[in-house]
C-alpha cells in the first residue's frame, strides 16, 4: 500500500464526477468546497478519498483551498469499484420525506435499480431526480459504497408488467396473501413490487399475478406502510441470498 492510501479510515469521502484516474486534477466548489474547506478544514496536503460510481474509490490529495473552491488531485485506488447485488426496487413513489428516506436506505442495502411505479392509487406522479440523486450520494458517501443504483425514469403499472424480462423473479408484496418470503426467495436477477398506501387495486393484483416471473410473498400480519415494506423485504432478500 503506497504512502498515499496507507491510513484513510479516517478521511472525507466524497463522489465526484468521474472517471477517476491518477494524476487528474478536480475543482469543487459549492457544497463539496464547503464541506472541505470549512466543515472539514482540510488543508493543503491533506488526503481525502473519491469515488465516481463506477472507478471504484481513489486517494486524492488537497492541492489548494480558496473561500469558494477546493484543488483536489488523485493519487491512487484505495478500494475497488463493488460488485452489486442483481437487486431492482420497484415502488411506487411516495410524498416528499418518505420517499427520500426510502432511496436512502434502498442505496445502503445495495440495490442496484430503482423503479417508480405509477399505479392507480398513487399520489405523487412527479418526482424530483435530482433531490433523490443527492440522497443516494450522500447515503454511499457515508456508507462507504463505490456505485450507486440506477433511478429510472417512472412507469406505469401495465408498461411495466407488459415488458418484465422473463429471468427476473419479480417477488410482489401482496396484502391478500402469498408465500412466506423466506421460503420463496431464490438466487438469481430478482426485483420486488411494492404498492403505494392503501395498496394495488383488485384488477392491478390481477395483473401482477399473471405475469410468469411473479411470485406473490406475504410479509406476516402485520400492517406495514410502503417503505417499510420496501426495506424489509430487501433487508431479507439481502440475508438469504444476496450479498
Amino acid at each position: 500500500m503506497s504512502e498515499n492510501t496507507a491510513d484513510l479510515s479516517t478521511t472525507p469521502r466524497l463522489y465526484v464526477e468521474g472517471p477517476l484516474s491518477a494524476g487528474r486534477e478536480i475543482a469543487l466548489r459549492d457544497a463539496p468546497a464547503h464541506y472541505l474547506g470549512s466543515v472539514m478544514r482540510r488543508q493543503p496536503g491533506d488526503m481525502v478519498r473519491l469515488f465516481d460510481g463506477t472507478s471504484g474509490e481513489w486517494a486524492a490529495r488537497v492541492l489548494a483551498v480558496a473561500r469558494k473552491s477546493v484543488t483536489l488531485v488523485v493519487a491512487a485506488p484505495s478500494a475497488p469499484q463493488e460488485a452489486m447485488a442483481d437487486l431492482w426496487l420497484c415502488f411506487a413513489p411516495l410524498k416528499r420525506g418518505r420517499i427520500d428516506w426510502l432511496v436512502e436506505k434502498a442505496c445502503e442495502l445495495g440495490v442496484a435499480r430503482l423503479v417508480p411505479v405509477i399505479t392507480r392509487r398513487t399520489i405523487v406522479d412527479r418526482l424530483n431526480a435530482e433531490r433523490l440523486q443527492a440522497h443516494m450520494i450522500e447515503a454511499a458517501e457515508q456508507c462507504g459504497r463505490t456505485a450507486l443504483p440506477v433511478l429510472a425514469e417512472p412507469v406505469t403499472l401495465p408498461s411495466l408488467m407488459r415488458d418484465w424480462p422473463v429471468e427476473r423473479a419479480l417477488y410482489f408484496a401482496d396484502e391478500t396473501g402469498g408465500a412466506r418470503l423466506v421460503e420463496t426467495v431464490m438466487p438469481g436477477p430478482a426485483a420486488f413490487l411494492v404498492g403505494p398506501e392503501g395498496g394495488f387495486m383488485t384488477e392491478e393484483a390481477a395483473m401482477i399475478r399473471a405475469v410468469p416471473a411473479a411470485k406473490p410473498v406475504s410479509l406476516g400480519r402485520r400492517i406495514l406502510r410502503a417503505d417499510t415494506a420496501a426495506i424489509a423485504v430487501i433487508s431479507v432478500w439481502q440475508a438469504l441470498v444476496g450479498d
